[in-house]
């Protein structure tokens, strides 16, 4: 069993203790399940109060905060400091090092030193697999295939050919990258299929959710740059570009050709029209519905999607519509009747 003193910890996290920095932790869980020997967090104030009744030895919290009787880990971002706390306590089980005999592996392909490849896995020819990669049971990897040091693949992900993976990034499984772009050219009656000839570049330390599918270029690359997060279920179409340390949440739809900037953030079932530019920093609301560019530092909402501020006034107004009718209406009866007595 794993355990640190809070003055190891707060060294970890360069956070500073309150109260007794020789206290032994053996493990982290929420506020409510928290048990002695364990480490809690408060990063939303509204569950301040239930450090009131938490039995956990220690919290870790913002500066700002002070609970008499209670040893507290403060850091300035709290939620952060947690996770480097659990990253210290985490321990997962990756197969063993080596390759299972039921791996089927290609001519011409060369395996980095300290991989585990698990069992049923599919390797191309003249793939490359860097060093201390992890490739989970049902993996595809097509022809011509590069994937980097330090991966993790999980069961049943698909690389197909000539997409290059970078280092440290981890893919969850169900998730197919370098599938056929979506494109056809109408002949008058049907549609002619459009070679999609492009790949698929996925630099450092991206990590992709489950079920993701990431189409490859009909031309050139479609290209996720480094340290971007994709949660599980999105959908990246064709000669797409993601901005570095970008943030795709799930079920989102980016349409061909469309150009993220840094630091983006797309909330849950944002939809993207094809061939617009998105520029660093931007904000797009759950749910909203992007039909054109939209400049640096923009935060929007809706759909079709506007500026977040007047989005909240458009619902606030939308709210007070049902009275406004009435009252409308109420108004419109009395102008006929004032009509009718004046005789016009």
């Amino acid at each position: 069993m794993k355990q640190y003193t809070l003055r190891e910890l707060a060294e970890h996290v360069q956070g500073t203790v309150i109260g007794d920095d020789a206290c032994v932790i053996s493990g982290v869980a929420g506020i409510e399940d928290a048990e002695p020997g364990q480490l809690t967090f408060l990063a939303n104030p509204k569950y301040r109060a239930k450090l009131q009744e938490t039995r956990a030895s220690a919290v870790i919290a913002a500066p700002d905060v002070e609970v008499p009787g209670m040893t507290i880990l403060q850091a300035q971002n709290p939620y952060l400091a947690f996770a480097r706390v659990v990253t210290l306590f985490s321990e997962k089980k990756h197969p063993p090092v080596g390759v299972h005999a039921t791996c089927v592996i290609g001519e011409q392909t060369a395996i980095g030193e300290q991989c585990a490849i698990g069992p049923h896995v599919t390797i191309g020819n003249q793939v490359t697999i860097g060093e201390r990669t992890i490739l989970y049971p049902g993996v595809v990897l097509g022809d011509g295939v590069t994937v980097g040091a330090d991966c993790i693949l999980y069961p049943n992900v698909a690389i197909l050919q000539d997409v290059r993976i970078g280092n440290r990034v981890i893919i969850n499984g169900g998730a197919v990258i370098g599938s056929e772009g979506f494109g056809f050219a109408p002949d008058g009656e049907s549609t002619y299929k459009i070679p999609q000839i492009g790949t698929v570049v996925i630099a450092d330390d991206v990590e992709i959710g489950a079920n993701v599918t990431i189409d490859r270029a009909a031309l050139g690359q479609t290209l996720i740059q480094h340290g971007v997060k994709i949660d599980n279920l999105v959908q990246i179409a064709h000669n797409v570009v993601i901005g570095e340390n970008s943030i795709i949440v799930a079920q989102v739809g980016i349409s061909g050709s469309t150009k993220i900037g840094k630091h983006v953030i797309l909330a849950g079932q944002v939809g993207l029209v094809g061939h617009i530019e998105l520029g660093d920093h931007v904000v797009v609301g759950a749910q909203s519905g992007v039909t054109k560019s939209v400049p640096e530092k923009t935060m929007l909402s809706g759909s079709p999607a506007v500026n977040h501020r007047l989005w909240r006034k458009s619902q606030v107004s939308l709210l007070k519509l049902p009275d406004a009718l009435k009252t409308i209406k109420a108004l419109e009866k009395r102008v006929q009747e004032l009509e009718v007595k004046s005789g016009s």
